[in-house]
């Protein structure tokens, strides 16, 4: 889904496998592994994308580059 965020294009979660997809305004993208559903609503939720994934997701659960 589109999100509102100058550092982050669009935020994506496959709740069954626990996955968030982040694609980034620089076009990169990465797959955060073992992201619970509340932290992933919460993210949605936050008024800066940007401040609450450099809080909360980066650092925080495994993640893998995906190919643009």
């Amino acid at each position: 889904m589109d999100v509102d965020s100058t550092a982050i294009q669009t935020i994506d979660y496959d709740g069954e496998r626990a996955k968030l997809f982040v694609r980034f305004t620089s076009g990169e993208r990465y797959v955060y592994v073992g992201v619970p559903h509340e932290v992933c609503r919460s993210f949605l939720d936050a008024d800066s994308k940007g401040r609450f994934f450099q809080a909360e997701i980066r650092d925080c659960y495994p993640y893998n580059r995906l190919e643009s």
